[in-house]
This record gives C-alpha cells, sequence and structure tokens, in this order.
C-alpha cells in the first residue's frame, strides 16, 4: 500500500512540474527579426498546413490564402485577416478575423468561429495566440481551446505551431508555414 501511495504521489508531481514548465513570451524577446504583425500580415500571405492527431498521424493537409489589411481606428491598429482554407479532402472554409493592437504587442482577435476573443501577446520574433475555436467535427461542433505560437524566421517566411486541446488533453497539432508575397 505505502509503495502505491509513493508512485501515485511521483505521478502527482509529475503532473504538476509538467504543468509549470513550458515557454513564456518573454523568451522570445531578443529574437530578430522583430515580428510586427501589422507589417507581417499585410497583403496576400500563402500558408501551408498539416493536423496531425496526438498520437502525431497527419489527418488533414491544407493550404489558405489570406488577404490582409491594417487601418488605424481612434489610434489604435486594427488588422482584418481573410483567410481561405481549402482542406486535401477538397472541402473549404473561411474565416475573418479582426485583429486590434490593444497596447504595443498586445492584441485581442475575434473571428465567427472563436468562442469570445482570442488574446494574444508578441515578443522579438514571436507571437503566442490563446483562443477557443468552435470546431466543427462530422455533425457535432467542438469547443477546442488552441495555443498559437507564431516565429517570424525572415521577412517572407513565418512558421506556426499550435497545440489544441479539450479539458486540458490534448487532442493534436496544427503546424503552418507562411509566405508572404
Amino acid at each position: 500500500m505505502k509503495y502505491q501511495l509513493k508512485i501515485l504521489t511521483l505521478i502527482c508531481v509529475g503532473f504538476l512540474l509538467s504543468a509549470c514548465a513550458g515557454q513564456k513570451i518573454s523568451q522570445y524577446a531578443n529574437e530578430k527579426p522583430t515580428l510586427d504583425l501589422s507589417e507581417y500580415f499585410s497583403g496576400t500571405i500563402d500558408a501551408y498546413g498539416i493536423f496531425t492527431d496526438r498520437s502525431g498521424v497527419v489527418k488533414k493537409r491544407f493550404t489558405v490564402l489570406i488577404q490582409a489589411n491594417w487601418t488605424v481606428v481612434d489610434g489604435k491598429k486594427t488588422g482584418v485577416l481573410d483567410e481561405s482554407f481549402e482542406y486535401s479532402d477538397g472541402s473549404k472554409q473561411k474565416r475573418i478575423w479582426r485583429l486590434t493592437e490593444v497596447s504595443p504587442g498586445k492584441y485581442v482577435g475575434k473571428a465567427d468561429d472563436v468562442v469570445g476573443e482570442a488574446l494574444g501577446e508578441s515578443s522579438g520574433n514571436a507571437l503566442n495566440w490563446a483562443y477557443t475555436l468552435a470546431l466543427p467535427v462530422d455533425d457535432t461542433i467542438y469547443n477546442v481551446q488552441f495555443d498559437d505560437w507564431m516565429y517570424l524566421v525572415n521577412s517572407k517566411v513565418m512558421l506556426n505551431k499550435a497545440k489544441m486541446s479539450k479539458f486540458g488533453i490534448e487532442l493534436g497539432e496544427v503546424t503552418l508555414s507562411f509566405y508572404k508575397r
């Protein structure tokens, strides 16, 4: 019995320690090139991506055509990212993000399939978004959480890795490469 209690305690401590681990946006403060969201996401951007399940199996491949522009409204930068998705199974999807820079490096985003608001923060070459997406699967809509990390590689290329979870359980990952025309 004592042995089982020790094992259970070690497992719980392991979970607690892993919950504290993870990257922080401040880690990227000195990384170059510096990401200016309104500069990168302006004009036409092509993206290529995959969705993998939690075991790493590719479940979907897709492309995205993004038309983006920014304006200044009431002294704040506001952007519209019009995204057209085309999936490997032939299905198509549209998402229009409306982004607002609420303070330097801090963003709020909205889209029709985003539950509430997406919260974003940039530092150095990185951007982290956290949001809940209403994801249609077959005939059901699931609200899933995204922990979305973007890294500017150069003026044309950005890489994106997003973990998708529900109730804290990882469901899979989305990996994207963006190319600015």
